[in-house]
């Protein structure tokens, strides 16, 4: 794919013997890049007092607004949305019922407005039923086939670059990687080994429950319809302890279902390293933080400044956003 592409030549430009040898090269020449490559130089220097055993290195990444972009909707809403879209026919039903009707209807607006409870119908609607190997081939031939409706481009390639550079940095520094994201564990895993490198048994995430079946005589999971677990706000610090059992030293989101991933991560701890992505760049993304109903940012904000945690500014810190604009000299 074209974001284990990417990887790899981010990879290659940290490997001696090429045109350049320094971290980060889709990052400007800023404060936050200063910052994270003098993090990573103490905790992996033995003489120093910072230094961290290769064991305990675990790097924490928020998904949405922080590893891809978010707008103008979550990407997991999209995938129940053609999924409603695609078996409209099998339930007649739904042309009149919410907020089946406002996806039938591309009426984005009546589709927000139904809620957290309206998304949970779809996400029910589109996740459950199927097994565990049928929902995977059904993400990833969504990721084939559609496209995002301004970017024009497959939803899967509008990962961030410099972000693959900072995965592949601390990858390459005797860091895990992990994933801790509000979207569906299952969702996240279909593409995240693909688009950053970071294997399945690394990702946290919101989970519906799951069953053990045979189906035809074959041990199979089906997915059931009901939330298990929701891996936001208060739920991420659970997710962690539950599914990595060490704390991490360094976690990255951009929003305030971030915050309590960081505060558990930093607070107290001295030697750790949180930060935060701002969306400042209308230009070649998207501008918003405060009151945006994705991916909001105030709290997460203003903690970040008052405990100095690091905030990214993509418009200032970043030279590209997406994979296909880095050219590299």
């Amino acid at each position: 794919m074209v974001q284990r592409i990417a990887a790899l030549v981010a990879l290659s430009l940290l490997m001696p013997g090429v045109a350049t040898s320094e971290p980060l090269p889709s990052w400007n020449d800023t404060a936050s890049r200063a910052r994270i490559i003098e993090f990573v130089a103490a905790v992996t220097d033995p003489d120093s007092a910072g230094f961290v055993p290769v064991e305990e290195r675990i790097a924490v990444f928020d998904n949405d607004g922080t590893l891809w972009s978010e707008q103008p909707a979550y990407f997991q809403l999209f995938y129940a949305m053609d999924f409603v879209r695609r078996h409209a026919a099998e339930y007649p039903a739904w042309r009149d019922e919410q907020p089946f009707r406002a996806v039938l209807e591309n009426d984005m607006d009546a589709l927000l407005a139904s809620g957290e409870k309206g998304i949970v119908e779809l996400v029910m609607a589109s996740h459950a039923g199927m097994t565990s190997e049928e929902f995977d081939a059904s993400v990833k031939a969504f990721f084939a086939a559609s496209r995002h409706p301004s970017k024009k481009r497959r939803y899967d390639e509008l990962v961030y670059q410099p972000m693959l550079e900072l995965l592949v940095y601390l990858r390459a520094n005797g860091f895990q990687t992990w994933i801790v994201s509000g979207g569906g564990i299952d969702f996240v895993r279909a593409f995240a080994e693909d688009a950053y490198g970071i294997p399945p048994e690394q990702v946290v995430g919101s989970q519906i429950e799951m069953a053990y079946e045979l189906v035809g005589g074959k041990p199979t999971i089906v997915r059931q319809p009901a939330i298990n677990f929701i891996d936001d706000k208060a739920g991420k610090p659970v997710g962690i302890a539950r599914h990595i059992g060490r704390k991490p030293i360094a976690a990255f989101g951009n929003s305030d279902g971030d915050l309590q991933m960081l505060q558990y991560t930093c607070i107290g701890r001295p030697g750790t390293l949180c930060g935060i992505v701002h969306h400042t760049d209308a230009k070649r993304e998207w501008a918003y933080g405060k009151g945006s109903h994705i991916g909001g940012l105030d709290a997460a904000l203003a903690e970040a400044r008052q405990r100095n945690w690091t905030v990214i500014d993509m418009a200032g810190d970043w030279k590209v956003v997406y994979p296909f604009e880095a050219v590299f000299e």
